[in-house]
């Protein structure tokens, strides 16, 4: 609109006064006008030291970086962010990019100081025009101030900090101004470019102009092309309207205002000009990076790592410290997953069991004396919420705290414990008992952590396996005697059975109970009615092939920072829990249920030395087969899941059998109910026997 005489004069007033704040706030200095920030004889002494002595805020931090996770070959398993940025030097960004920057920014970037005084007034004036701060005259170097507040205030996750910082105010500008004026007494004309373009945001979740290249082109911001440059070069200033993945017309019409600004300067030739604006945005090149674990090849193997890292205290003090770390640390995170093993131990479980299948199914696998998670996987893969095609957000190998849902009764595999206990009280393999059929322990008296108790109320247990009478240990872990190991048991006594379940790395399903203080006083332990984790069942076995040495899960095997330091991942804490007389005389009584007991059907074929136990429970509501050679352990179930018909108990149709002589709906698989033949067999032995081939086959001992 023309101005008046009147309006003129409110102009001039407000051009004054902005002048005299800003000369107040010492920043009318050499530096405002000049590339070089000097300051000697053009203003006082005063204000020269002022303009040194700025707030720490200033020490502007690291930009944001997306952290990755490899696989142990190498390959990506998934990116961490809250910005998806890729840091570059100048030297890896096009010169055409940096020229199509400046031409629409600030094309005299180079020859003035901090302040570019034409664009400022020229700013200035319009603004007045227009009763406000609408419009900025700002300096590449203000405008990186501007991002990296902004940057700041979100890391602390503080929006009314980033509501301030970017407040169209004139003393929000003067502060800007007076950053931007010692920024470049710090930085050269180049270091403050690289910084700009890799913190700027470009739309669609693309911040940097590497992550931009990368998700609108599939390219790098080396290779950016002319028109391609152009286009990100307009988006900074409006991101969200000018994207041209949702918006290609008002995205074309900016990238040929930076084109012909760029011809303006005599950047480009007319042909250049009409070449590139010929040039339409291609839709099928936008490539884009997922934040997180939904979607992912392994998406709770992924899970896993990420609370991990939550409790990586390396990466904070606090689990919020750390969080940002992940988010915004631009580490790099590699993982002991082996993509070959885990998609066997995939295709085993699925090959059994369909996601849709009422019954759920897991196959983890641990490296002894390391700890290494090699294989996690489930018969529901796929992470999400559609439970009708089987997704689900739950972990079922893991604990509560690390994505779990609960724990699964394991069966017979709890002998292997009592076994181990009365070995380390001394009590031989060749301890014999009468293991009848059926035997009534009521009232019967064992040793707990607060002294003696008795048996409460009526307590029979019986036999399933069809093996009775009088036998010694190697007999009864081969058939599996229940009578046995309720008597070896008692004798041994309940708190050291627990204790040595706790010490190997059995863990509930349940977090607030506490495993020894629970169960102390319930004899039925031995026989696997406690709700564990399946990968914690793998976590005990190899400490046994590990000859008594207990390691806790690891799947971070390195933690590397942006600038290559080495962070130290979460330990394994690998140490003796039992002598390795105890350990070698538990794999040696579950060798031979391997060779001449339950075990024989999920033998490897290589006939190597090996060790397992099959676990099956009550009303064979679940299955498992844990078993190890010293090389690896491994354990696999199968259960109800009792969320899903025809295991609602109390609903029409309920199954009592369990998995018993059952045929899954979805795959077809027929269940016998057994661990050695569903749990061992179908899918233990095959992921085993492919795992194997990789490695030597060596004896228990030393």
């Amino acid at each position: 609109m023309p101005f008046s005489p009147k309006r003129l004069g409110n102009v001039a007033y407000s051009l004054i006064m902005f002048l005299v704040v800003s000369a107040l706030a010492g920043v009318l200095v050499a530096g405002l006008f000049l590339p070089f920030a000097g300051i000697a004889g053009v203003s006082s002494r005063a204000a020269a030291e002022e303009l040194n002595n700025l707030p720490a805020e200033f020490d502007t931090p690291e930009q944001a970086e997306r952290t990755k996770v490899l696989l142990a070959d190498g390959s990506t398993l998934a990116y961490f962010y809250d910005e998806n940025r890729v840091y570059v030097g100048l030297d890896k960004i096009a010169p055409v990019m940096r020229q199509a920057q400046l031409a629409i920014e600030d094309h005299r970037f180079y020859e003035h100081g901090a302040l570019d005084l034409k664009a400022t007034l020229r700013a200035f004036v319009r603004n007045q025009a227009a009763d406000g701060v609408s419009q900025g005259g700002s300096s590449i170097s203000q405008q990186y101030v501007k991002m990296v507040q902004v940057e700041a205030c979100q890391a602390k996750g503080d929006e009314a900090c980033v509501r301030e910082v970017q407040a169209p105010t004139y003393e929000r500008k003067i502060r800007e101004l007076r950053y931007a004026i010692a920024l470049e007494k710090k930085l050269s004309k180049d270091e403050i470019l690289e910084r700009y373009l890799n913190i700027a945001y470009y739309g669609d979740g693309a911040y940097g102009v590497e992550a931009a290249a990368r998700h609108y082109y599939s390219t790098t911001a080396a290779k950016l092309t002319l028109p391609q440059a152009a286009m990100l070069a307009g988006l900074v200033q409006n991101p969200d309207t000018r994207n041209p993945v949702k918006n290609p017309i008002a995205a074309d019409d900016r990238r040929d205002v930076v084109i012909n600004r760029m011809a303006e300067l005599k950047l480009i030739s007319a042909d250049q000009v009409k070449g590139a604006k010929a040039v339409k945005f291609d839709k099928s090149k936008v490539k884009s990076t997922r934040s997180g674990c939904v979607g992912t090849r392994y998406p709770f193997l992924c899970d896993y790592v990420y609370r991990t890292l939550k409790n990586t205290e390396s990466l904070g003090a606090t689990v919020e410290e750390r969080e940002n770390m992940i988010k915004r640390g631009g580490l790099t995170i590699k993982t002991a997953i082996d993509p070959e093993s885990q998609d066997k131990a995939q295709e085993s479980v699925s090959s059994v069991v369909d996601p849709k299948d009422p019954v759920i199914s897991t196959m983890n696998m641990i490296e002894p004396g390391t700890g290494l998670i090699v294989a996690m996987a489930q018969s529901r893969p796929v992470m999400g919420s559609n439970a009708k095609k089987g997704e689900t957000y739950w972990n079922y190998s893991a604990t509560p705290d690390m994505g779990g849902i609960q724990g699964y009764q394991a069966g017979s595999t709890f002998k292997s414990f009592t076994a181990a206990a009365a070995l380390e009280k001394g009590i031989p393999l060749k301890k014999r008992y009468n293991a009848q059929k059926t035997m009534n322990f009521s009232g019967k008296r064992y040793d707990t952590c607060q002294g003696k108790k008795r048996v409460y109320g009526k307590w029979k247990v019986s036999n399933s396996t069809g093996t009775n009478g009088r036998m010694d240990m190697y007999r009864a872990a081969q058939r599996s005697v229940n009578t046995y190991f309720v008597q070896l048991e008692l004798e041994t006594g309940m708190c050291a059975v627990t204790q040595m379940a706790e010490k190997l790395g059995v863990k509930l399903g349940t977090p607030d109970r506490d495993l020894v203080d629970y169960y102390q006083d319930k004899p039925s332990f031995t026989l696997g009615s406690v709700e564990v984790s399946p990968l914690s069942m793998a976590e005990a076995y190899a400490t046994f092939a590990a000859r008594g040495i207990h390691c806790n899960p690891i799947v971070v095997d390195t933690i590397t920072t942006r600038d290559g330091r080495e962070l130290t991942p979460a330990s394994a804490d690998c140490k003796r829990v039992i002598k390795e007389e105890v350990a070698d005389g538990v794999n040696k009584l579950l060798g031979s249920v391997m060779t001449k007991g339950t075990g024989t059907r999920a033998a490897t074929s290589d006939k190597r030395p090996q060790a397992g136990k099959t676990g099956t429970i009550d009303s064979n509501e679940a299955v498992w087969f844990v078993g190890y050679t010293p090389e690896i352990a491994g354990a696999s179930m199968i259960s109800i899941d009792n969320q899903k018909a025809p295991f609602r108990k109390g609903q029409p149709g309920f199954r009592k059998r369990g998995v018993k002589d059952y045929r899954l709906p979805a795959s077809g698989t027929f269940l016998e109910g057994t661990g050695s033949g569903d749990a061992g067999m179908k899918i233990w032995k095959p992921v085993m026997e492919s795992y194997l081939k990789k490695v030597p086959d060596t004896s228990f001992k030393a």
